[in-house]
């Protein structure tokens, strides 16, 4: 081979092997986006909770907030109901949990449960309402027919005027309040219940004890 071969092919190699560098660089600068474009969406604070969301715990310096969107009389929102309550039990002095009204249209007394919880909120016992709610869910979900006296019979055990609460329960604030929750939900993206936000994140997977947990506790380390 000549000398001037043996130059050509070295230029040749030189050139192929700064082409193929730069391609490289090309291909690393491509997957920044990507990587970026494939990260879960955060929903700004201020629409996910409101001032007047209820906040079931919301202890001072808390780095961590969980938001469930909820129906009171749906069967997945009752059976998360223990898990989340354990969670608080655990968790409540150094995570915010928020609660927000979702009632689904097509279950009857969702929204008026809604009204109800928010109602008793009026005199103070909005959680024992919620809790209430839950507890006895197989005494009045998933029918077809009214359950307001049925909630009337849980404020008067929760030692509620009850005057003061039916007027509360049909006041069109109350309801406003209720479905501005819904329309919150819908807008960010909520379609079913339970779906719970963790720091603004939505959370993907079903919400069982375990894998709300863990989510939380790789928040907390953070």
């Amino acid at each position: 081979m000549t000398k001037n071969a043996k130059v050509s092919l070295t230029v040749v190699a030189v050139v192929i092997a700064a082409v193929a560098a730069l391609l490289v660089f090309i291909n690393l600068g491509e997957e920044t986006p990507t990587a970026q474009a494939d990260a879960p969406p955060v929903v700004p604070a201020s629409i996910l909770v409101r001032p007047d969301s209820h906040r079931l715990s919301d202890p001072a310096g808390s780095k961590v907030t969980v938001v469930e969107f909820l129906d009171l009389e749906c069967e997945a929102c009752g059976a998360a109901f223990p898990g989340v309550e354990r969670l608080r039990a655990e968790y409540g002095d150094r995570v915010t949990f928020v609660m927000r009204y979702f009632p689904i249209p097509s279950h009857r007394n969702a929204e008026l449960a809604a009204r109800a919880v928010e109602a008793a909120g009026k005199q103070g016992k909005l959680e024992p309402m919620y809790r209430l709610m839950f507890e006895k869910q197989p005494e009045w979900g998933d029918q077809q027919v009214s359950h307001r006296a049925t909630f009337v019979g849980f404020a008067r055990q929760l030692g509620l005027d009850t005057a003061t609460f039916e007027a509360a329960l049909d006041d069109p604030v109350t309801l406003g309040r209720v479905l501005a929750d819904r329309t919150d939900g819908a807008n960010i993206g909520v379609e079913g219940t339970p779906t719970f936000f963790v720091n603004g994140v939505k959370f993907p997977a079903s919400p069982s004890y375990q894998a709300l947990k863990a989510v939380i506790d790789l928040e907390l380390a953070k």
